[in-house]
């Protein structure tokens, strides 16, 4: 089987030590919580002037087997006398990520697969328990063999998909079992990285040239004017111009939400939720004069640094969305309102944020956007827009959100509305709705 992330022939140390590194990422996250992608930053950095071999497979192991958690589980539960979750941690870890290879790494040799499992055992003196993951591992390498394996993963969406069942039942609720298979399923396939070209430094044809120039593999975006996408991407930092501000890292359906507002020139935007300052500084680019806010001080740094690497002027204030400002009332000919979400949108790109969400932080996150909506409304100037955006697909979230805020205030009338969803769309999952203000 393959998982779609490409593959290649290790060499020997390189995979061996590769592993092991995998293992302390994937350690962390199982013991303390964490995000992958905050723990692979974390233990990539330290491995950043190694070989872009080992990082490579480094980040395949830790992606693919957090990817595939559920599923993994699903299987090994099937071998194992003791449940997954009764494991002591690195043996839990060890053998999710030994079958994760077993299952989708083809240049991987099953061999290969139980004598590292056998070597990392002995060098993190767990002797007493090398038997017992051996004979785990050989019982899935049969199982394997017979079709058991593939019948179970096929047994059912949760499964198949390594998704939470309740969360299946909601995405199937929402779109539709055949769409909600083709989202799932989308989470699971080969990711870009799209940019959007600082239109004020230069035009999308000269960055493009800029990328090729430097081996860099870019194309246009499908949906934005300003997007390229980007391949064989090690580090953005890295990227040519990167330093010099002449992209920003963003989603073509986040770029889109933006120029449905068409904006022009010396309008005022206010932006209430603008971590880590995207959509602001497109605003910005697109000439707009832009006040940028967000919570805290370390959100507000964030917007900040992006602002000067692109060369930018914003006016970035810390204050909380859902506090109304008296004196901003109907000060804005632009409002920008994308709210604190699930996330479920990009869950290819944050390959665990589906086990970590929940059916009362759905509920919860829902209400607060509605309470950001209602406050961010009352910042609009007759005849000015509001828009209404999230990074997530369920329409609790979206369009549920933005009927009850039209419902409840007859002076807005909806305007352009649109959902992105992963396996239907060139993109992320990603929904907007612009609100006017009648005059």
């Amino acid at each position: 089987m393959t998982d779609g992330t490409g593959k290649g022939q290790p060499k020997k140390e390189t995979a061996g030590s590769a592993r092991e590194v995998a293992m302390e990422i994937l350690l962390d996250m199982d013991r303390n919580g964490r995000f992958s992608s905050q723990a692979l930053e974390d233990g990539l950095r330290k491995i950043q002037f190694q070989e872009k071999e080992k990082r490579a497979m480094v980040t395949r192991l830790v992606e693919g087997t957090t990817e595939y958690r559920l599923q993994l589980d699903a299987v090994l539960d099937q071998y194992a006398k003791l449940p997954m979750k009764k494991q002591k941690p690195k043996v839990r870890t060890l053998l999710r990520m030994s079958v994760y290879q077993m299952l989708y790494m083809d240049s991987v040799p099953d061999h290969a697969v139980l004598s590292e499992a056998a070597l990392y055992m002995k060098r993190h003196h767990l002797n007493g328990l090398t038997s017992v993951v051996n004979g785990i591992l050989r019982n899935v390498q049969r199982g394997m063999g017979s079709g058991d394996v593939q019948h179970l993963m096929e047994e059912n969406m949760s499964i198949m998909y390594s998704t939470p069942e309740w969360l299946v039942d909601r995405l199937v609720r929402d779109h539709g079992e055949e769409k909600a298979g083709r989202i799932l399923q989308a989470s699971f396939k080969d990711r870009f990285l799209t940019v959007r070209n600082n239109q004020t430094k230069q035009t999308v044809s000269e960055l493009l040239d800029i990328f090729r120039s430097n081996g860099i593999t870019a194309a246009p975006g499908e949906e934005s004017p300003m997007a390229i996408r980007v391949e064989t991407v090690d580090f953005v930092r890295r990227l040519p111009g990167y330093r010099e501000g002449r992209f920003s890292v963003q989603d073509e359906s986040s770029m889109q939400a933006i120029e449905a507002l068409e904006l022009t020139k010396g309008e005022k935007v206010l932006d209430v939720c603008s971590a880590p300052g995207g959509k602001a500084c497109y605003a910005a680019e697109c000439g707009a004069v832009v006040t940028s806010r967000d919570l805290t001080e370390d959100k507000t740094d964030r917007i900040r640094e992006n602002a000067e690497r692109l060369g930018l002027t914003l006016r970035i204030e810390e204050r909380d969305a859902m506090m109304p400002c008296s004196e901003d009332a109907e000060a804005y000919d632009v409002v920008l309102a994308d709210v604190p979400c699930s996330g479920l949108g990009v869950m290819g790109r944050k390959n665990d944020i589906k086990y970590h969400v929940t059916e009362e932080g759905i509920h919860a996150l829902a209400e607060q956007g509605r309470r950001i909506l209602e406050v961010a409304g009352g910042y609009v100037r007759p005849g000015g827009r509001l828009l209404f955006s999230t990074c997530t697909i369920l329409r609790e979230e979206n369009q549920d959100a933005a009927e009850a805020f039209l419902a409840d205030h007859p002076e807005f009338a909806k305007g352009k509305e649109r959902e992105f969803l992963q396996g239907e769309d060139p993109c992320d999952g990603f929904y907007y709705c612009i609100m006017e203000k009648r005059a």
